[in-house]
């Protein structure tokens, strides 16, 4: 399986951090970055390859990865020379040519646990799946989706009413069989509109989720975290920071006989 990782964004909501340093290299776990917290994440749960988009600072991000590999994943980056022109549809759109098979699709600024890959990974085969969380308030800038009963989707924007609303994307999502071929085609076709190159990749899944069944897998309950903004960065590092003290906690086991006398 391969991940296609959208990291070529400015990050300008996070200035200054992002003045000379694309968001992608900001530590988020120790002197982790999040590129490499993402990558490990999809390595420990088998993704053998990714493809990362860049535009901003894309030799810093070159220069990162070829310094620090992590084991179990070859890694390539794709170069979008019109980042500061344009929103990530057109780096999707640019990345076509990686989409030759199933594969993943997932926001430079979304950290999360393995779980919820596991949990994507695991869902049950559909053309595209789209990752969601559900919570009891919704703000505008989350991106909002409405299902059509069961775990359909029905419609994915920012803009939906919030009576309509059922849980936000949160930037993870699976495509297999003709979903692959069909998504490709859907770009084409949305980036020759006027609004193209300051679009939403996300736009496409709404339109397609007109005439194409869209599944969708809830995560709630497990942990994720996207980095917009200086605040967003402190609550994901606290996150991870959890996150890590739990995986190294040490697991009680009783004593064989006093496990005997349980029974």
């Amino acid at each position: 399986m391969k991940a296609i990782i959208l990291a070529a964004g400015q990050g300008k909501r996070l200035l200054p951090l992002t003045a000379n340093r694309p968001k992608c290299l900001l530590e988020v776990q120790g002197s982790r970055p999040a590129l490499e917290v993402q990558l490990r994440a999809l390595a420990e749960c088998g993704v053998d390859e990714a493809v990362v988009m860049v535009g901003f600072g894309a030799s810093q991000v070159e220069h990162f990865l070829a310094s620090n590999p992590v084991p179990g994943i070859r890694v390539r980056t794709f170069y979008n020379p019109f980042y500061a022109q344009s929103d990530n549809l057109a780096t999707v759109w640019l990345a076509r040519p990686e989409m030759d098979d199933d594969f993943l699709i997932l926001n430079g600024d979304t950290l999360l646990e393995p779980a919820v890959l596991a949990r994507l990974l695991g869902a049950p085969a559909a053309p595209l799946t789209v990752t969601i969380n559900e919570k009891q308030r919704y703000d505008a800038d989350d991106m909002k989706v409405a299902l059509n009963g069961g775990r359909r989707l029905a419609a994915v924007s920012k803009t939906l009413a919030l009576d309509s609303v059922d849980g936000e994307s949160i930037g993870l999502m699976r495509f297999t069989g003709d979903g692959v071929a069909r998504f490709r085609d859907a770009l084409d076709e949305a980036v020759r509109r006027e609004s193209g190159l300051s679009s939403w990749y996300l736009s496409v899944v709404d339109t397609l989720a007109e005439s194409m069944h869209i599944e969708t897998v809830s995560i709630t309950g497990l942990w994720w975290g996207e980095v917009d903004c200086p605040e967003d960065l402190q609550v994901v590092r606290s996150g991870l920071e959890r996150l890590e003290k739990e995986r190294q906690a040490p697991v009680f086991v009783a004593p064989r006989d006093a496990r005997a006398e349980g029974r």
